[in-house]
């Protein structure tokens, strides 16, 4: 589903003279986490004189930004009936909405996880001398349209870590980021890049968590179950669990993935975990062999290529 016209729709049923908030509008999506993604969304709506998103406020009464300006958002408040006094919505209470139509749409992309989670294998099922080939992938947005992205895949020999094959995407995504849902906005684009592929990988290594995730069941993870490959998550940052004496990642008394340093100038690491058919090792070994630098070149030669691709377009 296209998440931000859903969005836009659920701003559409506020009554005249009445405002919401951005956490109210998260809600309606079925995650409160979804507040930042909603007011990014407000502030990129593309047609604000018939999806009036100058009736989403901040939570406390502030009026909040918009996009072609504050003074502008009071007017049209004001044209609605709506009282503003420095900056602040009048009689915030009474003019709150919040009885949105919705099916909670967050709710079902949980479910989704929560059921797809049950086909990560966690089994060592794949060796170090079964693996010829990595695949890196990555995904890139434009500065000029955060719809727009690149996703784009580098293959590399995994004894000569020579690349073997470059590719890469243009597509518009319809999902916002929102924290613990990226699996959503990125899956799809990495699973058609794969299809184009003229080398068929070992093994996948992904910009994003694994099971190191929440609910266990990241980007790496989702994409390793829908094409049934062995992946890795390499992540740039610690989403959940806390880094032990050893390295290792507990959340939730598990262990989830290890904090990886390529050498000793490396102050923060990159975050490894299982995605799918292949064990936490073997995972960090693979990490290792092909890291001369902070990040692992089939995900680093990947971040590349997709953030150079963006930016010719």
């Amino acid at each position: 589903m296209d998440l931000y016209e859903y969005t836009y729709d659920l701003v559409r049923q506020i009554p005249k003279g009445f405002i919401s908030t951005y956490g109210e509008v998260a809600k309606a999506l079925g995650d409160i986490r979804a507040s930042r993604a909603v007011g990014k969304m407000m502030n990129e709506n593309p047609h604000p004189d018939t999806m009036p998103c100058y009736k989403i406020v901040y939570s406390d009464g502030r009026i909040g930004g918009f996009a072609l300006g504050n003074k502008e958002k009071i007017k049209r408040l004001r044209n609605d009936n709506i009282t503003v006094k420095n900056g602040e919505i009048s009689h915030f209470e009474k003019i709150f909405f919040k009885d949105f139509k919705t099916t909670y749409p967050l709710k079902t992309c949980r479910k989704k996880q929560v059921q797809l989670r049950k086909k990560v294998s966690l089994n060592n099922s794949l060796t170090e001398n079964q693996i010829s080939t990595v695949a890196g992938f990555d995904v890139a947005y434009s500065t000029k349209d955060s719809k727009q992205a690149c996703v784009a895949c580098v293959i590399i020999d995994y004894q000569t870590k020579e690349i073997l094959e470059k590719k890469t995407l243009f597509q518009k995504t319809k999902f916002p980021y929102i924290p613990t849902y990226l699996t959503f906005r990125e899956t799809p684009f990495i699973q058609q890049l794969y299809d184009n592929l003229d080398i068929e990988p070992s093994v996948l290594m992904i910009d994003g968590n694994g099971i190191l995730h929440p609910y266990q069941f990241g980007l790496a993870s989702h994409t390793g179950v829908l094409l049934k490959k062995p992946s890795i998550g390499v992540a740039k940052s610690l989403l959940c669990g806390s880094q032990q004496k050893n390295d290792t990642i507990i959340y939730d008394n598990k262990l989830l993935g290890k904090a990886f340093y390529a050498h000793q100038q490396v102050k923060k690491p990159v975050y490894v975990s299982v995605g799918n058919k292949i064990s936490l090792s073997t995972a960090v070994n693979v990490v290792s062999k092909l890291s001369k630098y902070k990040h692992p070149k089939p995900v680093r030669q990947a971040h590349f290529l997709a953030t150079k691709t963006i930016k010719a377009n």
